[in-house]
């Protein structure tokens, strides 16, 4: 079993092979404090405008530290500043405890000490309760509320899961429009057998070496007004940009291995560097083997997709990468056609990053947050594009599709938007060297169905984009990005083209061309297009007493008839139809 007191020596082994620095032979002790130690010893005050010279590290770290210096430091406040609703909430929690004589102290842990010490605002705050659970202590605030007519709302609790690693009771509740989360300090016992810890009541020591990161596990006591930096390093990582676990990172992982994600992608959100025992770790089979059997795959879904969503998308995936957790991650099913290769991470890799450079050379206001998101999973997905499988009914699957629903556990739609962006690229490569030049569109081995053989040769660009952009609708743009990084070479992924940089400043030229002559066309918002017919008015032309699959092919005659006459009428319509319907009867 691994005691705190084994795991803290251990770790005060790291700063060696972190900072490569040679130690004196003789034997030094790191002296943590015991829990009873004054807390004035143990806190960083934050109405002092003095920084943080607590003297936890003896002196061969300080000499260390020192060198560092010239290393570039993240801006760390020496004071957290409350918001006017943070006031009222800390006031009402602790008017909870002097209501009922509790001597509850009241921590806000984790992410917004981290994110208030940086200067960012965070409205996700998680006390941590030092003698009772948190769905005690949500009770005691509603009814302290009650006595002052105050309501709280959205009481809830979220029971523990140890088998997918939640091994927390959580309490919810609504104050002043802000969710605040309830739980209590925990130590975690583990037997030989086991990564199921066995729960207790910790101490505050115990609960932030138990923590994921150094800069997560800092402390902000509401009774006290304190930072309380418990692991004698925290503050220090945060200001040198370090991601480092409190305890060995294997072991660390181990325990919950979703940390070696949260890792990379708090290293990747703050551009923070990975320590190298934390990325040995994360790359040993042991902490993959455990990612895949022990984490639910809608909880790795989800920090894929804060990733993706996050300001360094392309640094969090290259971690991944690097790690060699990328098929970890994106796991595939069995026996897909063609085989994909098992370096194709790399070009999966590199066609998002193309693609995040893009959006930022074209400008990010042309797409909001959604279709950028999505944008960078098509890239990410590309190399993929052709791969399938087939299902127990025997029925051919893409295996985009299985990512998303099976590996990530993401919303349906988002496998749909991706794979129909996907579908798109060959008609939009057939697109792009006519809209570029505003000639004659010139047909190539793309099969746009029959409906459009009756279109006029000179109206056939507008028709055929028109259709095109009403498969995709607001993803136009999107596609349109994607099918430039392949133009002119075609949907295969291809090597050459990373080797040569994909050229991105002329492929952001040939999407500006082409975005304006989309637009010129009057098609930016084709598919909110009324149809100048309807069902009703086919079946008289064809003299049809129910509908069908003729019906539906005369309706996208019509709508390509009108994409072809953007100033025709309703009665011009119907007398083309009634023309060409003739027409075909006679040569039948």
């Amino acid at each position: 079993m691994l005691s705190l007191n084994n795991a803290i020596k251990l770790k005060a082994k790291a700063p060696l092979l972190l900072h490569s620095f040679t130690l004196p032979t003789t034997k030094i002790t790191l002296v943590f404090r015991s829990v009873s130690t004054p807390l004035n010893e143990t806190a960083l005050s934050l109405n002092t405008t003095t920084p943080n010279t607590i003297p936890f590290l003896p002196s061969p770290f300080l000499r260390c530290r020192a060198a560092m210096t010239t290393a570039a430091c993240v801006q760390v406040k020496e004071q957290i500043e409350l918001t006017e609703t943070e006031k009222k909430i800390f006031d009402r929690l602790l008017n909870t405890l002097r209501h009922f004589n509790l001597q509850t102290q009241l921590r806000v842990a984790g992410g917004w000490v981290r994110d208030k010490l940086l200067g960012k605002e965070c409205y996700d705050i998680d006390i941590a309760l030092d003698n009772m659970l948190g769905s005690e202590f949500v009770d005691k605030v509603q009814e302290y509320l009650s006595t002052t007519g105050e309501v709280a709302q959205g009481l809830a609790v979220i029971p523990s899961n140890p088998e997918q690693s939640k091994h927390l009771e959580t309490a919810r509740m609504r104050l002043f429009d802000l969710w605040i989360d309830f739980v209590n300090l925990r130590c975690e016992d583990y037997s030989e057998n086991s990564r199921i810890p066995t729960m207790k009541f910790g101490t505050a020591e115990e609960d932030a070496y138990r923590r994921d990161l150094t800069i997560n596990s800092l402390f902000y006591n509401i009774n006290t007004n304190l930072v309380e930096d418990f692991t004698k390093r925290g503050l220090e990582d945060l200001k040198f940009g370090r991601i480092v676990t409190p305890l060995p990172p294997k072991a660390t992982f181990l325990d919950d291995p979703l940390r070696v994600l949260r890792a990379i992608r708090f290293g990747a959100r703050f551009d923070f560097t990975l320590d190298e025992e934390l990325k040995k770790a994360a790359a040993c089979d042991d902490v993959k083997t455990a990612l895949a059997a022990k984490i639910s795959r809608e909880r790795i879904g989800t920090e894929i997709d804060l990733m993706i969503s996050g300001n360094q998308p392309v640094k969090a995936i290259d971690y991944i990468c690097d790690l060699t957790l990328f098929w970890v991650v994106f796991s595939f099913p069995p026996k897909v056609e063609p085989a994909v290769s098992e370096e194709c991470y790399r070009l999966s890799a590199a066609y998002l990053d193309a693609s995040w450079k893009l959006i930022q050379l074209i400008g990010c206001s042309n797409f909001d947050d959604e279709q950028r998101r999505l944008c960078l999973y098509s890239a990410l997905f590309l190399p993929l594009h052709s791969a399938a499988y087939k299902d127990r009914k025997d029925k051919k699957i893409p295996v985009v599709n299985y990512i998303f629903r099976d590996s990530l556990k993401r919303k349906a739609s988002d496998a749909d938007t991706v794979m129909n962006i996907h579908k798109s690229l060959e008609k939009f490569l057939s697109l792009i060297t006519s809209l570029l030049s505003n000639e004659d569109i010139q047909l190539t081995e793309v099969d746009w169905g029959r409906e459009f053989d009756d279109v006029p040769f000179t109206s056939k660009l507008r028709v055929l984009t028109g259709f095109l952009l009403r498969e995709i609708k607001d993803f136009w743009r999107v596609a349109l990005l994607i099918s430039t990084l392949l133009y002119p070479t075609g949907t295969e992924c291809s090597q050459d083209i990373i080797d040569k940089h994909f050229q991105l400043d002329k492929r952001k030229n040939i999407f500006v061309s082409v975005d304006n002559a989309i637009v010129k066309l009057g098609l930016e918002k084709v598919w909110d297009l009324k149809p100048l017919v309807n069902g009703k008015d086919i079946m008289n032309v064809l003299q049809l007493k129910v509908g069908g699959p003729l019906v539906r092919e005369w309706q996208q005659k019509a709508l390509s008839w009108q994409l072809a006459h953007p100033s025709g009428t309703a009665e011009e319509c119907l007398d083309w139809m009634k023309e060409t319907h003739s027409k075909r009867i006679k040569m039948e």
